[in-house]
């Protein structure tokens, strides 16, 4: 807790009464509920507080996004979504199709199966299978449907 939020509430404690009440009327925007000053205390040292970790968590959120921007660009979702599937430069990814075992290596800027190069895994599962496949799903790395 930073000086300034100790300080507002450590004011509370002796504040007179009818402070008290115009302060809650600005915090909580409505009537004072009650007249037990202990219950009144408790409630705006927590709402101060709330309002603090809710102003706190708003600047960090900015700040990550900022930064999200810096590190990916505008276009976050299609830089995310470029890379989301695919696994380590190196892996080396196993998959027995009609019994007989692939293996396909992830490369920087692609896959390499059976000595050649492919730019998608999907390109790499269709080779195999004769058919359009997802690649990340013919290769189990993401779940039936589409999630990882």
């Amino acid at each position: 807790m930073n000086n300034e939020l100790i300080a507002q509430i450590s004011a509370l404690q002796t504040m007179p009464f009818r402070l008290l009440k115009k302060r809650w009327q600005e915090i909580c925007q409505t009537e004072l509920p009650g007249l037990n000053r202990k219950w009144i205390v408790s409630r705006l040292t927590y709402k101060i507080q709330e309002l603090a970790l809710e102003k706190e968590i708003g600047s960090l959120e900015q700040r990550l996004d900022a930064l999200a921007k810096v590190r990916l660009g505008n276009d976050l979702k299609r830089e995310r979504k470029r890379y989301i599937h695919r696994p380590v430069i190196g892996t080396r990814l196993v998959r027995e199709y009609q019994g007989i075992e692939y293996q396909v290596t992830v490369l920087a800027d692609g896959f390499q199966f059976d000595g050649r190069r492919y730019r998608s895994l999907s390109r790499v599962a269709e080779v195999i299978t004769g058919k359009s496949w997802s690649g990340p799903a013919f290769f189990g790395l993401v779940g039936a449907k589409g999630g990882s």
